[in-house]
C-alpha cells in the first residue's frame, strides 16, 4: 500500500464551468454591494424627532457667511429675477437662429392662441396651412382655431358625463371620479383627439368663423362649464342609483340615463353658442372668399368636411399619422394607451409608439427634408426663454449660482411629477453638422410676433433629448418596424393619470 490513496477516498471535487461562472458573478455583486455600502453616509440629526429647528439654521448661516458665493448670491438675487440674472451669456450667443435645412414654402401670419391652452390646435391648423396656402397661393391665412375648440369642448363635456354614467358604481371620492372630475374640459388635447375633430367636422378660414373673447379667454368660460359639469355628474349618478334600487332593466337605465344627459349636454351648448357663436355645421356649404398673394379675388365653395379632405388631409392626411413618444420609463417598441382619455365618445383612441430618441430626431430630419413641417409636444416651462426663444438645457446657471446639481433623469421627471407634455409646438426647420447630426430646431410658436425671434424659437438637440417627448409622423415617411408596432392589436394601457395622459 505505501503512499498509495485508498481507492475508498474520492478525488477532489472539480468545479463545473457553471459553477465557477457563478462564483464570479456572486464574488462581483459582493464586491459591488461592498462599494455601495461604503459610499453611504452615516449621520447623526441635529433633530432626532425630525422637526426643524434654529438649530440646523444657524448651522446653515455659519457654512454661508464663510462661502463668498453664496454671499455673491445673496446681493445679487435678492431683487433679481433668477432668469433673468442666470442668464448664459454663452447659451445665448451659440443658440443662433440660423438653420441649413427648414421647409421652404413660408406660411403667415404667426398666430397666436392669447389666454388660452389651445396650443394642439394651433400647431395643428399651422401644419395643415402649408398645402392650402401653397394650393391658393396665399399670402397670410389662418385655419379657424375656434372652430376646432368649440366643437372639441362640447364633445369633452359629453365624454365627461358618459364616463359618470359608465362608473356611476364607484364612489364619489373614487381617485378615478376625482382624476375625471378635475378638468373636464380643459383647452389641452392629443394629436389624436385633433384628429377625431378634423374627421368628424373638418375645417374651415377663420374668417368664417374668427376668434371671440372666450376663445382668447378661455377660463371664465371653463370654470362656468366645469361647475355646470360637475352638478351634471351627480345628477345623473344620483338617477342611476334610483333606477338600481327600482330594479329597472339594465338597457332600460342606460337609455334613461343617456336621455337625461342629452338634456345635459344641451345646457353646455347653449352657454356655448352664446359664448363662442354659432360654429358652420360641418356639412353645410360656405362660400369663402379671398385674395391670393398677387392681389387677385378668389372664391370657393363647399362644407367645412370636403376642406379639409381636398385640401387639409395632403399631402399627409392626419387620419395616417402617429405618435411616436420617448418615455424612459417604458419598454421601447410597444404600442401605448392612457385608459379614459380621449374627446369624442367612440372614437379614435389615443395612442403612442414609445420609442429611443434617435428614432424622432431621424423623424424630425426627414420630414423636413420631404418639406414637411413636425407637430411635436413638450415640457416647454423647462429651461425656456419666451422673450429670447430659446430652448436650452444650459440656458440658465442654477447649478453655479446655488452650488447645487440638478441630477433627474428623463425618467425620474415623469415619474416624480417634474416633467410632461405642457405645449404642442410646430418643427419647421433643422440645422445639421457636417455629419448629418442635429445641433438645433427652428420652432413655430403660437404666442405671437413679439415671443422669441419674430413668433419663432430655437431648441437645441439637447433640449430636445430631455423635453420632447412626442413628435407626429404620417406612416409614409415614418420607420417601418414603427408603423408595424402602430398598427398592432397590443397596446399597454396606462392609467388615466399617467404622466403621458398630459394634455398639451
Amino acid at each position: 500500500m505505501g503512499n498509495a490513496p485508498s481507492s475508498r477516498i474520492p478525488p477532489p471535487a472539480t468545479a463545473t464551468s457553471d459553477e465557477f461562472d457563478e462564483k464570479v458573478k456572486m464574488t462581483k455583486e459582493l464586491n459591488e454591494l461592498d462599494a455601495s455600502l461604503s459610499r453611504l453616509q452615516v449621520t447623526v440629526p441635529l433633530s432626532s424627532c425630525g422637526q426643524l429647528t434654529l438649530d440646523h439654521v444657524s448651522s446653515w448661516e455659519t457654512t454661508a457667511a464663510g462661502d463668498s458665493k453664496a454671499q455673491l448670491a445673496r446681493t445679487i438675487l435678492s431683487h433679481s429675477d433668477i432668469r433673468t440674472a442666470l442668464i448664459s451669456r454663452s447659451a445665448t450667443i451659440a443658440d443662433q437662429h440660423v438653420f441649413n435645412n427648414v421647409v421652404e414654402f413660408k406660411t403667415g401670419p404667426v398666430t397666436n392662441q392669447k389666454s388660452s391652452g389651445r396650443c394642439w390646435l394651433f400647431a395643428t391648423t399651422n401644419v395643415l396651412r402649408y398645402n392650402i396656402m401653397k394650393k391658393f397661393k396665399l399670402k397670410d391665412f389662418q385655419l379657424s382655431q375656434a372652430y376646432l375648440f368649440f366643437w372639441d369642448k362640447l364633445n369633452k363635456a359629453n365624454y365627461y358625463l358618459e364616463l359618470m354614467i359608465e362608473q356611476a358604481d364607484l364612489a364619489v371620492d373614487d381617485r378615478l371620479i376625482n382624476h375625471l372630475s378635475n378638468d373636464p374640459v380643459g383647452d389641452g388635447g392629443q394629436w389624436d383627439m385633433v384628429v377625431n375633430l378634423l374627421e368628424n367636422y373638418g375645417v374651415v378660414p377663420q374668417s368664417l368663423y374668427p376668434e371671440s373673447t372666450h376663445s382668447s379667454l378661455s377660463s371664465p368660460l371653463n370654470n362656468l362649464l366645469k361647475t355646470k359639469l360637475r352638478e351634471h355628474a351627480l345628477i345623473l349618478r344620483d338617477l342611476s342609483t334610483s333606477l338600481r334600487e327600482a330594479d329597472v332593466m339594465e338597457d332600460t337605465i342606460l337609455a334613461t340615463l343617456r336621455a337625461k344627459k342629452e338634456e345635459l349636454v344641451r345646457e353646455v351648448y347653449m352657454i356655448m353658442t352664446a359664448t363662442l357663436g354659432v360654429p358652420p355645421k360641418p356639412t353645410r356649404r360656405f362660400v369663402w372668399d379671398y385674395i391670393d398673394a398677387d392681389g387677385k379675388a378668389g372664391r370657393w365653395e363647399g362644407s367645412p368636411k370636403q376642406f379639409y379632405e381636398e385640401y387639409g388631409a395632403k399631402p399627409y392626411s392626419p387620419s395616417e399619422s402617429f405618435s411616436l413618444i420617448n418615455d424612459p420609463r417604458n419598454e421601447y417598441s410597444k404600442l401605448y394607451t392612457v385608459d379614459k382619455l380621449g374627446n369624442v365618445w367612440g372614437g379614435r383612441p389615443v395612442l403612442y409608439v414609445n420609442t429611443e430618441i434617435e428614432n424622432m430626431k431621424n423623424t424630425v430630419i426627414k420630414m423636413i427634408k420631404a418639406g414637411q413641417p413636425v407637430f411635436f409636444g413638450c415640457d416647454v416651462g423647462k429651461f425656456s426663454d419666451s422673450s429670447a426663444g430659446i430652448m436650452d438645457t444650459a440656458l440658465f446657471e442654477y447649478e453655479n449660482a446655488f452650488d447645487i446639481k440638478l441630477g433627474l433623469t428623463k425618467a425620474q421627471r415623469l415619474q416624480i411629477c417634474e416633467s410632461s407634455m405642457t405645449h404642442a409646438m410646430v418643427i419647421t426647420g433643422v440645422h445639421l453638422n457636417a455629419a448629418g447630426k442635429p445641433i438645433r430646431y427652428k420652432v413655430e410658436n403660437s404666442w405671437g410676433e413679439t415671443s422669441g425671434h419674430e413668433g419663432f424659437m430655437v431648441m437645441t438637440d439637447k433640449w430636445f433629448e430631455q423635453f420632447v417627448y412626442q413628435v407626429v409622423v404620417p406612416k409614409a415617411l415614418a420607420p417601418k418596424e414603427l408603423v408595424a408596432v402602430y398598427e398592432s392589436k397590443e397596446r399597454v394601457v396606462l392609467p388615466p393619470w399617467d404622466p403621458m395622459g398630459a394634455l398639451a
